[in-house]
């Protein structure tokens, strides 16, 4: 099966390292990154920029609406993801307590499955 790990972190929280801190931790993540894909099981892996150049795009009324970052009202945002492929649950739970980022932020694993599936098993 395929998982998503999100790094879901603090809003802000970036801003709080200092140039060093930032390059360590990015440097953890990658090193992280680097085992997974030495067993065969990353598919893809990225980094997002904060929430300050995000932009949002919904429908109102019919009619398109555009807001730019930041989001007042956001408390975490999705700092970035790895996608595994050919992993149990198990795996990707076990994935996501090795992720450095565990220790600043969460993790969040999540099943890859169609719109109109929950992902529930039986």
């Amino acid at each position: 099966m395929s998982y998503m790990l999100l790094i879901i972190e603090p809003e802000g929280q970036r801003a709080t390292r200092t140039e060093a801190e930032g390059r360590e931790a990015y440097a953890a993540m990658q090193r992280f990154g680097q085992a997974i894909a030495a067993k065969g099981q990353l598919k893809a892996v990225e980094s997002l920029v904060s929430l300050a150049h995000a932009v949002r795009v919904t429908h109102t009324s019919g009619q398109p609406e555009v807001l730019d970052g930041p989001f007042a009202e956001a408390k975490e945002m999705i700092g970035g993801f790895f996608l595994l492929q050919n992993v149990t649950r198990d795996e990707a739970l076990a994935w996501a307590h090795a992720c450095p980022a565990a220790r600043w932020c969460t993790v969040e694993v999540r099943a890859l499955a169609p719109c109109f599936d929950d992902g529930a098993t039986t």
